[in-house]
């Protein structure tokens, strides 16, 4: 089939706005990034700062290392580290502007600048209202929906920027109920790779890079490192020790940027790791990695558009899902061998919860990985789930709409309980 124009530039678009670069976990980078957007309206360092946050942020930021802090972590930790940063301008990579000698100042301002926490009462999947004063300054800020979507400004009462919410699109603008899987195939075939090109040689630099070095260093629980053993293992378990390394590193302070998807680093190495991994390793051509790429990256993001940014189910299966349909196209499958990979990866985890950024995440990055791989080797050998099975129902576009339903729907219970659990 051929892409009308239309669904071409909006694909592409897609890809622009979700493939962008972070350092450390993206919900205290957010934290970070609205603390900082603070500062710069100050004249004066600040005497006080209070936090409101939406559950799912808190889930997300209480165990997980920010980087450029010398190993703190918790919200206070990501307050202070973008205050002192000072840099919205750099946004996701706003801890980029800290410096070792930063490291005092921070602890400095932890002991005496009080950073006060409360959970938010919110219909709001994400929003942060953060407040900082001192003596005669007084900047509230408002996050809405996104990591980036900055919506209020008010200084000494003064409103300086103020976004409806119909508005605030947060640089999301294309509309992803376009995507469909039969569609994603057709525009990996036919995709100027010229038009994305950039995009994916970032995303292959930068979440390789942080994926050796979680392999070359000891961080976290060492997911990674144990499924490498020194190399001896398979192709499938270097894919899923690669994917998992990365994750090591990046949940535990590492301070080398990587490329999201869906507003997740995790994500964004799970749904290119893999691919990056078999297509060196089956000697594929470099444009050859590159359409597979946009395979899986346009999988991930097709599941994860019905899910939502944040909830109670594990992100990384979507994207183990997005790897399994790239490495099946990597080896010459099409829309069916693709679909039929998806509804089959979809059967073997959905409903993994999601309980928080922390070390633990590799470990499902490797499980979500190896269910991607398995799903298509499933197909492979002449096997699948058929419509029925559980929550598959007949076509792949059925079994996706599922699984939003499940997460947004029958999963919303759960993320309240994972979080009372978690703030206890």
């Amino acid at each position: 089939m051929s892409l009308t124009k239309e669904t071409y530039q909006a694909y592409c678009d897609i890809l622009k706005e979700e493939l962008r670069p972070a350092m450390g976990c993206t919900e205290p980078i957010a934290i970070a990034y609205s603390a900082s957007v603070a500062r710069s309206y100050m004249e004066k360092e600040p005497a006080s700062i209070s936090i409101q946050l939406s559950g799912n942020i808190i889930k997300n930021t209480k165990s997980v290392v920010v980087p450029a802090t010398g190993g703190m972590h918790g919200i206070p930790a990501a307050v202070i580290a973008g205050t002192v940063a000072n840099k919205p301008e750099l946004i996701l990579e706003v801890l980029s502007a800290l410096h070792k000698e930063d490291i005092p100042k921070m602890r400095t301002m932890l002991e005496n600048c009080p950073v006060e926490v409360k959970e938010l009462d919110t219909t709001h999947i994400f929003e942060i209202i953060l407040v900082m004063k001192n003596e005669t300054e007084e900047v509230r800020v408002r996050l809405l929906d996104r990591h980036t979507n900055l919506v209020y400004v008010e200084k000494n009462g003064q409103i300086l920027l103020r976004k409806e919410e119909e508005e605030a699109d947060g640089g999301i603008k294309t509309d992803r109920t376009l995507l469909t899987v039969e569609n994603i195939v057709a525009f990996a075939d036919e995709a100027e790779l010229e038009d994305v090109r950039e995009l994916l040689e970032r995303q292959i630099a930068c979440n390789m890079a942080i994926a050796e070095e979680g392999i070359r260093n000891e961080y976290g629980a060492c997911i990674g490192k144990i499924i490498y053993k020194d190399g001896q293992c398979s192709l499938s378990e270097k894919a899923r020790a690669f994917a998992a390394a990365g994750s090591d590193a990046r949940m535990n302070g590492c301070e080398l940027p990587v490329c999201i998807i869906s507003g997740s680093g995790n994500q964004g190495m799970t749904a290119s790791i893999p691919v990056v991994i078999y297509a060196k390793e089956l000697g594929k051509s470099h444009d050859e990695m590159l359409r597979a790429l946009l395979v899986s990256d346009l999988i991930t993001i097709h599941l994860k558009t019905g899910i939502g940014c944040l909830s109670a189910y594990c992100g990384a299966i979507s994207a183990g899902c997005g790897c399994g349909a790239g490495i099946a196209y990597l080896s010459g499958g099409k829309f069916k061998e693709i679909a039929h990979t998806i509804v089959n990866a979809l059967a073997i985890l959905s409903g993994t919860i999601c309980d928080g950024a922390k070390s633990s995440c590799a470990a499902k990055i490797a499980m979500a990985v190896e269910s991607g791989i398995l799903g298509y080797e499933m197909y492979q050998n002449g096997h699948q789930f058929y419509g029925g099975d559980g929550i598959v129902s007949k076509g792949v576009e059925n079994t996706i709409a599922n699984i939003g339903r499940l997460a947004q729907n029958g999963m919303s219970g759960t993320d309240k309980e994972i979080i009372r659990i978690m703030l206890e």
